[in-house]
């Protein structure tokens, strides 16, 4: 299912193509590309829960926390979330590139994979998706971007 959410992102999303496809041409489209159904129709409900939580449901219940909050992990976000994973989303919130909501959306949406090993760079992967997906997130989608090809790219700050 990642591998179907990346390529969704890297063909569609991410270089500006049409994305006025409907879901039966765009399940079509991925099978030639080689994609299982069920992949796919997991890939497409992944992406339909982050549009909902877009529209609000993430921000129902982080309206009353606390920004100085210590945010613990359960364990199954343990088992999800290596430790490098948890360093990073916190780093993202000190940057200011994720907020409590954002945070808590990219946990959620880390916690919907079907994978079987998650990592550092798929983790940063699933956050460039869900700021992407936010209107008004322009500037932390950027600098996350930054982030992504940067140090792929073998530049340290």
């Amino acid at each position: 299912m990642f591998d179907v959410l990346m390529y969704l992102f890297e063909t569609y999303i991410h270089n500006e193509a049409e994305m006025n496809v409907d879901q039966d041409k765009l399940t079509d489209d991925l099978s030639r590309a080689g994609f299982h159904r069920e992949d796919i129709y997991n890939a497409l409900n992944w992406l339909e829960k982050l549009a909902d939580l877009q529209e609000g449901e993430a921000a129902t219940y982080m309206r009353d926390a606390d920004p100085f909050a210590l945010r613990i992990y359960t364990e199954e976000e343990n088992l999800r979330l290596d430790v490098s994973c948890r360093g990073f989303l916190l780093f993202l919130e000190q940057i200011q590139v994720l907020n409590l909501e954002t945070r808590e959306m990219v946990i959620d949406r880390v916690m919907a994979l079907d994978a079987d090993e998650f990592d550092l760079e798929d983790l940063k992967w699933v956050v460039l998706m869900v700021l992407f997906n936010i209107p008004g997130y322009e500037s932390a989608y950027q600098q996350m971007e930054e982030l992504l090809f940067e140090v792929n790219e073998g530049y340290l700050h």
